[in-house]
């Protein structure tokens, strides 16, 4: 009975030590410098977005935080490893909707991208644009539809990520049209073989269009989304153009490894929060097509919400469109 009531007393100051250095712990983090993962090459937009929102983090944490770009496989390599890392915060994983919704249905993953990691909170938005050579005949959407019906599978259009191959094959679907896809390692590639001429059309993000829009390199028929894009208001929505209800965000968000301390997580989203208050650090993600998401959408909760309602909405369509991670 005595040894058995000495067991009891050890293990229930153990118990208490754990909780204690746990709470402690999550009172002090970070003590060192974070690491945030980068699911692509340094320079391309997410990797840009990643540098600017960790700077803005750096005074609210009092830590340093470290780039570590990963690519590979639509950036699942990245992810997986963020996925493996131990949950005390120190290793992040940022990513968008590619990387942490769609891949998900094109990949066979050796982790579950809604349930191992935890939500931080959602940083951007950026609506994808179609875009088109400069010498295309049709002037609008609907004469884009029209000339593509009329000639099926002559058009040639350039892919690259899983969410761009989405893109393409939803709208050939929506609209009743066979386009010829073009496969890319990567935008910039593609774009400057739609900029030569080489290909017809490009579903591509804010930050890749823009540029080339406004030099007159090319030209844009409509931007996926429920509002025309401050940077571009002359470029009509999808509704506006005549294919209504046809929405597509590159969106971005932050997660940790599943299990990380509720009080680290609560810690890291502040910082963001307080990141993406700045005007400085807005009109940055501004000037590279990016748009803040509302405060009541930058929870942990609202990106866990959003991540998973985008699961819902576009895996079916992966699957009966048949798109597969290369």
């Amino acid at each position: 009975m005595i040894r058995r009531c000495i067991l009891g007393l050890a293990l229930a100051v153990l118990a208490f030590e754990l909780s204690s250095n746990r709470v402690t712990n999550a009172q002090t983090y970070p003590t060192r410098p974070v690491t945030l993962i980068v699911p692509f090459a340094a320079g391309g937009p997410t990797d840009t977005i990643a540098r600017i929102v960790t700077e803005g983090m750096r005074a609210s944490l009092g830590q340093p935080m470290i780039i570590e770009n990963v690519g590979g496989a639509d950036g699942s390599i990245a992810v997986g490893r963020a996925a493996r890392a131990a949950p005390d915060g120190y290793t992040l994983s940022i990513g968008n909707v590619a990387t942490h919704v769609l891949n998900g249905a094109a990949y066979s993953l050796p982790y579950d991208l809604l349930n191992d990691l935890e939500a931080i909170s959602r940083l951007t938005d950026a609506p994808a644009f179609i875009d088109a050579r400069r010498s295309l005949p049709p002037k609008d959407l609907k004469e884009l539809v029209a000339w593509l019906k009329a000639n099926p599978d002559k058009a040639s259009a350039g892919v690259f990520a899983t969410w761009s191959r989405l893109f393409g094959a939803s709208f050939q679907s929506s609209t009743g049209t066979r386009i010829q896809f073009v496969p890319y390692r990567g935008a910039a590639p593609a774009m400057q073989d739609l900029v030569a001429g080489q290909i017809d059309l490009m579903f591509d993000q804010a930050g890749n269009t823009l540029a080339q829009l406004r030099n007159g390199r090319i030209k844009a028929f409509a931007v996926a989304a429920t509002k025309r894009l401050a940077l571009a208001p002359d470029i009509p929505t999808m509704d506006e153009a005549g294919v209504p209800g046809f929405y597509l965000s590159v969106w971005h968000g932050m997660w940790a490894p599943k299990g990380t301390p509720k009080d680290v997580i609560a810690k890291l989203n502040a910082a963001i929060v307080t990141a993406l208050a700045n005007s400085g650090l807005q009109q940055k993600l501004i000037d590279l097509g990016q748009e803040i998401p509302l405060r009541d959408q930058q929870t942990p909760e609202a990106l866990s919400a959003y991540q998973k309602a985008e699961a819902e909405k576009w895996w079916p369509i992966i699957k009966a469109a048949n798109i597969k991670g290369e």
